[in-house]
This record gives C-alpha cells, sequence and structure tokens, in this order.
C-alpha cells in the first residue's frame, strides 16, 4: 500500500464485495468479509478511502471515482488488466502502475499453505 500511496496524494482502495470475490475465486471466499476486509484496509496508515464495490469488475467504480493514477500488483501486466477496466481507464485518461509483487501475499497462498500442512 505504500508503494501506491507514494504516487499520488490520496490512496482509494477499491475493495470487490463478497458476492464479487466468490464468483472470482469461488466457494468458500473470501474467507473474511467485506466489512471485516475494509476495516483491515482502512487501518493502513497509507489508505485514505475504501470503496466497496460488488461487480465483478471495477471498470464502474473507475468511471466513478476517476483517478488520475491506477495501481496493480505486480502478479498483472497491462497486457493481463480486464479489458473493460483497461476501456475505462483509457476513457478517463489514468494513467496504469504496475507495482512490484510482494511474493507470498496472498489468500490464495496462505490457503495452500495451510492446506498442505
Amino acid at each position: 500500500m505504500a508503494a501506491a500511496k507514494q504516487l499520488g496524494d490520496i490512496l482509494v482502495v477499491g475493495l470487490n464485495g463478497d458476492a464479487s470475490v466468490r464468483e472470482l475465486k469461488g466457494e468458500g471466499r473470501p474467507l473474511n468479509s467485506q466489512e471485516d476486509r475494509a476495516e483491515v484496509m482502512a487501518a493502513l496508515g497509507a489508505v485514505d478511502y475504501v470503496i466497496i464495490f460488488d461487480e465483478k469488475r471495477a471498470d464502474n467504480l473507475l468511471r466513478e471515482v476517476r483517478p488520475q493514477i491506477y495501481a496493480k500488483g505486480g502478479d498483472y501486466t497491462v497486457k493481463s488488466l480486464d479489458p473493460d477496466e483497461v476501456a475505462a481507464l483509457k476513457e478517463i485518461g489514468a494513467r496504469i502502475e504496475i507495482l512490484p509483487l510482494v511474493p507470498g501475499r496472498s489468500t490464495s497462498k496462505l490457503i495452500q499453505a495451510i492446506q498442505r500442512k
């Protein structure tokens, strides 16, 4: 989050709601409710605002919030971003920044590690 915050003045985190996480990740996800996840995000010093969105993709949120910079983790590339999100970003003139991946910091990896034990 700190790297994303350094890109601008205000850091707004778009957080997938529970239904969209289930649609993207499958049954049994998310592990924590959207309210709990939002509270953890909001507690991070770098985060100014957290917005929960219910859609599978963030294109509608992007059009509404209109960020100048859109930051994604290094597990993405510009080519692998959702085409509708990229179209929304182009429409609003936002710059896309892919930040370095922090290895091992994903819920999916945590679940795999727990299941191996």
